[in-house]
């Protein structure tokens, strides 16, 4: 073997000790197209673009006639439901798609792409909202949606909460107004706070949580004097280049090490390696361990799992800590969607793991727009003393608004009180109960869902192999309740979910799927498995690539 790399060595013209770290880093790869950015995004310039035709977008498993029917008669008396309902919602999104590539966007990839041109052409629905109140939002038709969205994060308290946060805000900064470059008063307050949430010396404000990962990156390598990062297989750190490497980005990975989650092998990359400034981690990849984020575009089968094994994570996350501080590199939480919905004092607080930087964004903005970058007093230092010249600039024209500050203060002030504190008493354990009631009532309904979660995150997985689960959403917007554009991957609920509201929810879920089996989306054909879609499909991508 040794007489074998030593070859292998010369022939490619690197050295022995070269060889081994390339090795070592491939082993630390999960071995998906998820931990391999270059090869899916070289992979994802030859997936054919190609639509089912009508016959097809019923029949696409073979379903018989009599089911074909079924789905085509369910199919557009769902359509002129939703259309029924939301006559207005609807008219304005279409009128509103052609200037705005958001739109287009989301609802090209709300499912499968081979379903999307006819969905988007028969089924619609509408994208726009003029009222929220307790746990529901209401349509411009007038609509009441139990809301499932989060706001992308944002609802973790109920949007009651953060109205009334947004106006303490305004009424704090309305003497001050827009002046931007000084600070008001607030800010020095929030200061104090957020060192004492994330146990660290010194905060940085910013636009956006995209943002304040690029600032923390950019300060971990100043301070480091090394270019490399680790992020983990799956994990979202927003839209920059740097930390989204692979398929949805322009450009190719370049200074980014894309490495297994909970791996011993990523371990071994971290302690010998000497080109890494920091490691980035987001807990929620707890929940779906080396997976990207679960959306029902990529619903292809029955095949996407989720499971949450607190223990697990934090071992990890304690070994990381470790290895980190044996070698010098930085440790950043990302903490931007998921902090403050596990405990108040986020997820460093929660898995007992001290960050040496940590990223906040969404909720603390007291509903609006935040980037907030907490770290080590010397991490945080953007020049040097003794070389003036060298330095990490970073500002940003909106940096420390004084309306957002408000909101941010507003919304601190809060975090303290005991009616606050009192949510996050025994948060799991109340949780993970609604989610065993939830899976006893699908099963007891003979529903093929299931749901995993981390808190109030919630991942619904499909146990009967099908082609057509992405068409649950839309039941289950007939039936009242508003999920993101990602459709069941997300089921993100708001902390102010009492009791009877999480009954109602769970009602319309099983009304939902009752009603999507009636109309025979899940029949199943006699040896169909997940395995047998998969190689249908690729059959068919060959067949269009080819033909191409």
């Amino acid at each position: 073997m040794a007489y074998e790399l030593v070859w292998i060595a010369g022939a490619v013209g690197v050295t022995l000790p070269a060889l081994k770290r390339r090795l070592e880093l491939s082993r630390a790869k999960h071995p998906s197209l998820a931990g391999h950015s270059r090869m899916a995004k070289r992979l994802a310039r030859w997936i054919p673009g190609y639509a089912y035709d009508e016959a097809t977008f019923f029949a696409c498993d073979g379903a018989p006639d009599e089911v074909v029917q079924q789905r085509r008669a369910g199919f557009f008396a769902l359509a002129g439901r939703l259309q029924g309902k939301a006559p207005l919602s609807i008219a304005m999104t279409q009128e509103a798609r052609e200037g705005l590539p958001d739109l287009r966007f989301t609802g090209a990839y709300r499912v499968p792409y081979q379903f999307s041109p006819f969905l988007r052409q028969h089924l619609q629905v509408g994208a726009f909202v003029q009222a929220s109140e307790g746990v529901s939002v209401t349509d411009v038709d007038g609509n009441r949606y139990i809301d499932l969205t989060g706001s992308y994060g944002v609802n973790v308290m109920g949007m009651d909460f953060y109205k009334s946060c947004i106006a303490a805000g305004a009424r704090m900064a309305q003497d001050l107004g827009p002046v931007l470059g000084a600070y008001h008063p607030c800010v020095a307050d929030n200061v104090v706070r957020l060192k004492a949430i994330s146990g660290l010396d010194a905060v940085s404000f910013h636009m956006s949580g995209t943002e304040a990962v690029m600032q923390a990156v950019r300060l971990a390598r100043y301070h480091t004097d090394k270019r490399h990062l680790v992020r983990f297989c799956g994990a979202y750190h927003g839209w920059w280049e740097d930390v989204q490497p692979g398929p949805g980005n322009p450009l190719p990975p370049r200074e980014t090490y894309t490495l297994r989650d909970m791996h011993e092998a990523s371990l071994k990359v971290l302690r010998t390696r000497k080109d890494i400034a920091c490691v980035l981690v987001n807990p929620l990849q707890a929940l779906h361990p080396n997976k990207n984020a679960p959306g029902d575009s990529t619903l292809l089968d029955s095949s996407r799992s989720a499971g949450y094994d607190r223990a697990a994570y934090t071992r990890w996350l304690q070994q990381l800590r470790e290895v980190c501080t044996e070698r010098g590199i930085v440790l950043i939480f990302d903490e931007v969607f998921l902090g403050f919905r596990l405990a108040a004092g986020g997820a460093q607080d929660y898995f007992g793991v001290q960050a040496d930087l940590v990223t906040y964004g969404k909720t603390l903005g007291g509903g609006l727009p935040v980037g907030v970058v907490c770290g080590k007093k010397d991490l945080m230092q953007r020049f040097r003393e003794d070389r003036p010249a060298d330095i990490c600039f970073a500002r940003g024209t909106f940096n420390a608004h004084p309306y957002v500050m408000g909101a941010m203060n507003e919304f601190l002030r809060r975090l303290e009180t005991p009616e606050v504190s009192a949510i996050y008493r025994d948060l799991d354990a109340s949780w993970d109960t609604r989610r065993e009631r939830f899976n006893a009532r699908m099963a007891a309904e003979g529903l093929p869902l299931q749901a995993a979660n981390m808190s109030s995150v919630w991942t619904l997985s499909y146990t009967r192999p099908s082609r057509y689960n992405w068409m649950l959403q839309y039941y289950l917007r007939d039936h009242g309740l508003a999920l993101s554009w990602v459709g069941t991957g997300r089921f993100i609920f708001s902390l102010n979910f009492n009791e009877s509201d999480f009954e109602d929810m769970l009602e319309r879920c099983v009304q939902a799927g009752l009603q999507m089996q009636r109309d025979g989306w899940w029949w199943q054909a006699p040896g169909q498995t997940n395995k047998t879609i998969k190689r249908g499909l690729l059959r068919e991508m060959l067949g269009q690539l080819f033909k191409r």
